[in-house]
């Protein structure tokens, strides 16, 4: 808790908008600003909708007057629906703000809709390919990836944090508490922590992996593939921020607390709009359900991707797309292991079939020249890939 001299009140001057006039309540917190409590964020959450699109709309606005009131830009960091669903918002009540995106990354059809909507490309500074080979696969989880990347390294120097990844006991460092956050669920250690098995006597590991090279089989202690969680830093966040630090501008970004995990709760901790010393956002949308989105988006006549197919009703007034409810960039695996048939990779084999290809088995080399892909890694985890779903279009019915 910051201290009371840390703690300051802080009442925003009233403007007028559509003839309403607004005010808000901030509180400073040592580190940055933060408009609401945890409980009074999850009460938004149950707001009805109306109220939460005036709520999203008075929450942009502040963002926009705090930060072009001390001479800054603002800007629309775009990617799929939910960011284009947000760049259509704000142009609705007046924010004409510049559009971003690292274009290149994401679905073909997402791309167009970029184009259509003037949205501004900024380059990766690592290409996909080079990103797997020379980082490793985004796979499972953010979290999940960063903590295998260390199993994968034999002879680690973080030799607690490996062991608390295994256990869950935190030495005397945490004062010998237990973790089982900071701990790696069992399923994950069978399949990647055989380097430091030590650490589990208890735990069975997976067999010794098998994968076909040329005409023999080769074993492996550890799976011959690299796993990370910098992907997104490299193509995506480091660029969008240089390119902002360039521009002192600050982003609106589509993030939803519903989507869960780390999103959840940054957005619960720190609110819509977030002023801090390294970080600068805002986030309107940040107490919408999926059912908000898609209702706003169909409100707007949101040019929808052709990924996601159309949005619909069902018999129980529930809103969905018909196609993919979520895209990204197309090589990568966060999340595929939770995925129901067809899931992100059986979508890319029907929509671009050369690319999924390469994808699976061409993009990476091994040590012994074999070229591979995400077709080794989804074997090695358990999911199918390879067998063609060819009534696609029945089994999405």
């Amino acid at each position: 808790m910051a201290n009371k001299e840390e703690i300051i009140m802080t009442q925003e001057k009233p403007r007028k908008k559509n003839g309403i006039r607004i005010s808000s309540m901030t509180l400073c917190l040592g580190k940055g600003v933060v408009e609401m409590t945890i409980s009074e964020f999850q009460q938004k959450q149950s707001l009805p909708y109306e109220a939460k699109i005036a709520h999203a709309e008075k929450r942009a606005w502040e963002f926009y007057d705090t930060i072009t009131g001390r001479g800054d830009n603002v800007h629309v960091s775009v990617g799929g629906l939910d960011s284009i669903t947000l760049l259509v918002f704000l142009r609705s009540i007046g924010i004409n703000a510049p559009a971003i995106s690292v274009s290149i990354l994401e679905d073909k059809g997402n791309q167009e809709i970029h184009k259509q909507l003037g949205v501004m490309s900024i380059k990766p500074y690592k290409s996909k390919t080079q990103v797997l080979n020379e980082l490793g696969f985004p796979v499972i989880s953010k979290a999940k990836a960063n903590k295998i990347n260390y199993l994968l390294t034999p002879d680690a120097e973080k030799q607690t944090f490996i062991h608390a990844i295994m256990t869950g006991d935190m030495g005397a460092q945490g004062n010998f508490k237990h973790s089982n956050k900071i701990k790696l669920p069992d399923k994950w250690l069978r399949l990647f922590g055989k380097n430091y098995a030590e650490h589990r006597p208890d735990l069975k590991f997976k067999d010794v992996p098998e994968f076909k090279v040329s005409s023999r089989c080769c074993y492996y202690k550890i799976p011959p593939f690299k796993v990370s969680s910098q992907c997104c830093f490299w193509m995506k966040e480091k660029p969008c921020d240089d390119w902002a630090k360039q521009n002192h501008s600050y982003p609106y970004l589509g993030l939803m607390a519903s989507e869960g995990g780390q999103r959840e709760m940054g957005l619960m901790k720190n609110g819509c709009n977030y002023y801090g010393k390294t970080v600068t956002r805002s986030c309107p949308f940040a107490i919408f359900s999926r059912q908000d989105l898609l209702q706003l988006a169909l409100d707007l006549d949101v040019p929808i991707p052709r990924a996601y197919g159309e949005i619909v009703r069902d018999n129980d007034g529930t809103l969905r797309t018909t196609r993919a409810q979520r895209t990204g960039c197309s090589m990568c695996g966060f999340g595929i292991h939770i995925e129901k048939r067809p899931h992100r990779f059986d979508r890319l084999r029907q929509n671009a079939p050369k690319e999924w290809h390469y994808w699976m088995y061409d993009c990476c080399t091994d040590s012994n020249g074999e070229k591979y892909g995400w077709g080794r890694v989804l074997n090695h985890i358990g999911v199918k890939w390879e067998d063609k779903l060819d009534e696609y279009n029945q089994l999405e019915l």
